[in-house]
């Protein structure tokens, strides 16, 4: 049986940490490249310390030409993403930090399994839905990623001038019948501009902005508020702590509320079952609470590399299934094809969509009108209820 009664919590880190500039500049990397061709292969890592990014990996486009072409261009695309992101201090600036690139031609090895549609990896993903949200997401990352995100949205707009880039929060829920009541802590650290700031300086900017995103019945007066908890926080980014591309899973998916295959998704074009068909995952578990089949939903699927079927479908339900999960399970492949390329062509992943996913999370979000975060529609809730009822 499910426990009913327990706290739980999630975090979340900003655009400015390290790990998620470096996300930031693999997804660049991706968009640009995709943007050329569609079918562009992407494997692309990033370190970033201070007063350097190093940028390597993988790539191929079919026209050799425009590859060297796009080579050439990594250097604004690193130093681009950094000035959005908004770093402009001494030991990490946009306008100044080294950029080296190592990027290389796609190993024909992999490619050859690819190019025969099949998954470019081994390997197990997980989706995750659950309907304590409208976003069908857990409550804890959802209310964690909205914090830092609507923070980011005022210090870039010039509103909070003394806020700077690197943040994290962290945000722990009680819940009762399975349902969240209470916020029993916030925790949030984030760097500011002036070393006279306080942790009580630093709260009163902060609060009224956690205010807007976290519903006010679930704020109490025995919620604990640990704003910047070690005091000063002035040195950030890459300066303060080096960050590498993928080391945020977590983070990115469900705040550990959900099991995780274990791959990173930035920097990884839609062929690399990693990142499609994680998903895929999401979009069917979605589709699943969304159809009212369950109240929540984990979904696994796994492949091999070269090989274009899925090796195994589970679903989970946690014991909320209006159904057994057996039929779910049998239903699925007769709605979406799960292939890679499959995965693909139903959600559109050929596009370049993904700058976008590096911070505040990759899945509850809204779908865009351009393609961007496709696997978060619940269009496919009547196919699946139909096939299965």
């Amino acid at each position: 049986m499910t426990r009913q009664n327990y706290i739980f919590t999630s975090e979340s880190v900003s655009e400015g940490h390290p790990d998620k500039v470096c996300d930031r500049i693999s997804d660049a990397v991706l968009d640009a490249l995709l943007s050329a061709e569609e079918n562009a292969r992407v494997a692309c890592e990033t370190f970033a310390t201070s007063g350097m990014v190093v940028v390597g990996g993988e790539v191929g486009l079919s026209d050799q030409e425009q590859l060297r072409n796009y080579m050439g261009s990594i250097t604004q695309i690193a130093r681009d993403c950094i000035r959005d992101i908004g770093y402009e201090q001494e030991q990490f600036h946009w306008n100044t930090c080294h950029v080296l690139n190592f990027l290389h031609e796609q190993s024909a090895h992999i490619a050859q399994g690819v190019d025969r549609d099949g998954a470019g990896d081994q390997g197990i993903m997980f989706g995750f839905a659950t309907n304590e949200t409208p976003e069908l997401m857990p409550a804890p990352i959802q209310y964690a990623h909205a914090v830092l995100r609507r923070l980011a949205d005022a210090r870039k707009s010039g509103a909070e001038p003394t806020l700077r880039p690197d943040a994290k929060s962290q945000i722990s829920l009680r819940y009762e019948d399975g349902k969240p009541v209470e916020v029993t802590s916030i925790v949030l650290s984030h760097q500011h501009a002036d070393e006279a700031q306080t942790s009580d300086d630093i709260r009163a900017i902060v609060e009224p902005y956690i205010r807007e995103i976290i519903p006010a019945e679930l704020l109490t007066a025995k919620t604990e508020w640990w704003v910047n908890p070690t005091g000063t926080f002035v040195i950030g980014g890459p300066d303060g702590d080096a960050g590498l591309t993928g080391r945020k899973i977590i983070v990115d998916t469900y705040g550990g509320a959900a099991p995780h295959g274990g791959g990173a998704f930035s920097g990884k074009d839609p062929t690399k079952v990693d990142r499609s068909a994680a998903y895929a995952a999401r979009y069917l578990a979605k589709n699943i609470v969304a159809a009212g089949l369950a109240d929540k939903c984990t979904l696994q699927v796994s492949y091999a590399i070269g090989v274009a079927k899925p090796l195994s479908i589970y679903v989970d339900c946690h014991g909320t299934g209006k159904i057994e999960e057996a039929a779910i399970e049998a239903a699925i492949p007769r709605v979406m094809d799960l292939s890679p390329r499959g995965i693909r062509t139903h959600l559109d992943l050929n596009k370049p969509i993904y700058s976008r996913t590096a911070a505040y999370g990759h899945f509850g979000r809204a779908p865009e009108a351009d393609g961007g975060f496709s696997w978060e529609r619940t269009d496919l809730a009547e196919a699946l209820a139909r096939e299965i009822r």
